[in-house]
Order: C-alpha cells, then structure tokens, then sequence
C-alpha cells in the first residue's frame, strides 16, 4: 500500500480537499442538519454546529494519518461547500476498504456524486486498494445509480441489514475492483 492521505483531488467541476475550521457552519446547513440526506446513513441529523464542529475537529486530527480519507466536496463555479466523501480500510482485509458519500439535497441529481466518487475510486487503485466496497438501502435507490454509473457493480443476491441512527435499512452492496485484481478476492 502506497498511502497518501487526504490529498486534494480535482474534477471537471469539484475540487475534493481537506476539511477546515470554517466548513463547519457550511456542513451544517448544506447537509449534516437535513433529516432528509441522513435518513439512511449511519448517522442522524446534527441537532446543532456544535455536533458538526466535534465531527470535523475529528477529521482534522486524523489528518496527520497517511491511511485517513475524508474529503469536502466543493463546487468549483460556486466555491461552496456541498458534500462529503471518504475512504475507511476494512479491518480484516487491509487491502479492501468501504467508500461512503454524502451530498447536500440542493445539489442531488446533478452528477457530482458520481464525479467525486469516480476521483476517489482512482485514488484508491492508486494507493493500492484492490477492493472497493459500499452500500445503500435499498429504499435509496439514487445512490445505487451514483455507484453504477462510477463503474461499481452491484453483488446479485447479496443484501446485508445495517443499524444506523435512523433504524435497520435493508442494503444492497456494491464493489469495485481494479481489472488486475479481479481473481484476488470473493
């Protein structure tokens, strides 16, 4: 593995980049705060900044870790803050790891889900990762589309119960591994 930490990453139309200080009243109204974007992740909607800020200070320590990926997803033509995207090793497999991407509803159907997520897969191949996993609940099927249309593929038959904050969502698994890697895992 050739770790090199949250480094930025630029698109056609985002920049990923470390999160800073002065993102956090921007997560907190663009996404963090929204019942809606978080009613299937794992996490609830922050009742206050001061949620945000202690999730934040956390990135921001862990920045000085090589294997650490958390980027902010920022519309270029804006400059505003609009998501979220990271990378977390799999515990058991220290050359798989799980992506997980969070996007703001005012920039939903827009395509930059799938951008930022496409620029994040290439870094992990990159870095040496040779499976890249994620899921969504099967009632948010938008977020499967984001993942097949960044080159994931979906595990036919495979479902798995996640317990979050808002409950137990039912989630269909998607993975992506480099054309090399294909004979390497599962």
């Amino acid at each position: 593995m050739k770790h090199c930490g949250t480094v930025p990453i630029q698109t056609e139309r985002l920049l990923l980049r470390q999160f800073t200080e002065q993102d956090i009243p921007y997560m907190y109204q663009n996404w963090a705060s929204n019942p809606a974007v978080t009613r299937c992740l794992v996490w609830a909607a922050h009742r206050s900044q001061e949620e945000t800020r202690a999730v934040v200070q956390g990135w921001l320590r862990q920045y000085k870790h090589k294997d650490f990926y958390e980027w902010a997803i920022v519309e270029k033509s804006s400059g505003l803050l609009i998501g979220s995207i990271g990378l977390v090793r799999d515990p058991d497999r220290h050359t798989s790891c799980e992506v997980g991407y969070c996007l703001g509803e005012a920039w939903w159907n827009c395509g930059y889900a799938t951008e930022a997520l496409q620029a994040v897969l290439a870094l992990a191949v990159k870095v040496g990762y040779r499976l890249i996993y994620a899921k969504h609940a099967i009632e948010n099927p938008a977020s499967g589309r984001v993942m097949q249309k960044a080159g994931m593929s979906m595990r036919i038959g495979e479902t798995m119960t996640v317990s979050t904050a808002n409950g137990l969502f039912d989630c269909f698994v998607y993975e992506y591994r480099p054309a090399k890697a294909h004979h390497l895992f599962w």
